[in-house]
């Protein structure tokens, strides 16, 4: 197809390489798991481009860092495009297997995120062919962002002190300028019973039962903090995803476990969260039997405000293109608030709906790509305003 653009040609290079992140998971083929291929892939099309590409991390888990530096004093712009996808079960389509139907791009990652990186590879060759390079930029492919972030983890240790100026992270937003997000908190609840005959269950102590008060309790003291809703974010949410324990019908089980999902707003915290789950195990009477095992941030919730240098840069680029520059929010996570923790304030922009990101026939508009291409260039050359 000699009439596509050198961005979707990118995006289907990228497809056609098997990027899945395991997420845990030991049942699924080594040969599609890991980003080592893709983080090469993307290292020599940068290289290629003469840009100073390094790899970073280990066990196959692989993030690309590349550089460039327009002039000193510039201001430094992190563009983060995550390079793992999540696994391919229940696909209708090849998810490796890029095909064209009408405007769209379908393949596993199409979206979610490669569509932001092939868009971002044909807007720094464009920059750079023409030495317009405004912004001193780097480069950011990263690892696992499907599931703990070690990807960004990774990236910041190889920068050490060196922090840019802001990030900008590839997501599929519609090409919506995104500057708040909630963040994503698991925690593990484990109860711990006595077990014994079922014959005569007074003998033991049900994990299960105890299990169940305390999900009560955290259920209503959910609706609690519902009724405490971010200005923008709107209320934090609670969800549990998994329950397991018992052994069989005839035995008093004495153990059973809950995961719980989290979404947190501003000022929330793994310390936080595991404080509210304990508290309303106390509440429940359970607090004995009853513990927060494990309590982990997936991802920090995001809030860049709307005047910050991120904001105001990207809303030119987008109104440069004809697009609305008003900021929005999402209810999913993503690498920028890892990004901002660590003291990158950042926004959210990319091709593509998450509502197709995962599903079975994955795809991206092709129109939407080409769009992030003039997107990229203005920001890579600098134009529009940076503050406010």
């Amino acid at each position: 197809m000699a009439d596509l653009s050198p961005s979707i040609r990118y995006l289907r290079d990228m497809i056609a390489i098997p990027s899945v992140n395991p997420m845990g998971r030991d049942d699924l083929p080594s040969e599609i798991t890991g980003e080592q291929a893709m983080a090469e892939h993307v290292a020599h099309e940068l290289s290629r481009l003469g840009m100073d590409a390094a790899l970073v991390g280990r066990g196959g888990r692989t993030s690309v860092v590349a550089e460039a530096t327009a002039q000193a004093g510039a201001q430094t712009l992190l563009i983060a495009s995550h390079l793992d996808t999540v696994p391919v079960d229940g696909m209708v389509i090849d998810p490796f297997d890029p095909v064209i139907e009408g405007d769209h791009l379908l393949g596993r990652g199409s979206c979610d995120t490669k569509a932001g990186m092939a868009a971002l590879l044909e807007a720094l060759d464009r920059v750079l062919e023409r030495g317009r390079l405004g912004r001193n930029i780097i480069i950011v492919g990263e690892a696992d962002e499907e599931l703990g972030s070690q990807g960004v983890a990774d990236v910041l240790a190889h920068l050490g002190s060196r922090r840019p100026d802001w990030a900008l992270a590839t997501e599929p937003t519609e090409l919506r300028l995104i500057n708040a997000h909630k963040g994503v908190v698991h925690a593990r609840i484990c109860a711990r019973g006595r077990a014994c005959h079922s014959s005569n269950p007074s003998n033991g102590q049900n994990a299960i039962v105890l299990l169940a008060r305390a999900i009560l309790s955290i259920e209503q003291s959910a609706k609690v903090f519902a009724r405490k809703p971010h200005p923008t974010l709107g209320a934090a949410t609670l969800s549990i995803g998994i329950v397991s324990g018992g052994q069989a019908p005839n035995i008093v089980p004495d153990e059973a476990q809950i995961w719980v999902d989290r979404r947190t707003l501003p000022g929330e915290d793994p310390a936080s969260v595991r404080a509210e789950i304990e508290a309303s195990l106390a509440e429940a009477g359970v607090s004995a039997e009853v513990v927060v095992e494990s309590c982990s941030e997936e991802k920090p919730p995001l809030e860049t405000p709307v005047d910050s240098v991120a904001t105001c840069a990207t809303a030119g680029a987008l109104e440069s293109v004809g697009l609305s520059p008003a900021c929005g929010h999402v209810a999913f996570g993503t690498d920028a608030g890892v990004f901002a923790r660590a003291g990158i304030p950042g926004v959210v922009l990319g091709p593509g709906s998450i509502d197709v990101a995962h599903t079975s026939r994955e795809f991206v508009p092709i129109s939407e790509v080409e769009i992030m291409v003039r997107i990229f260039e203005r920001l890579l050359e600098g134009e529009g305003p940076s503050a406010v």
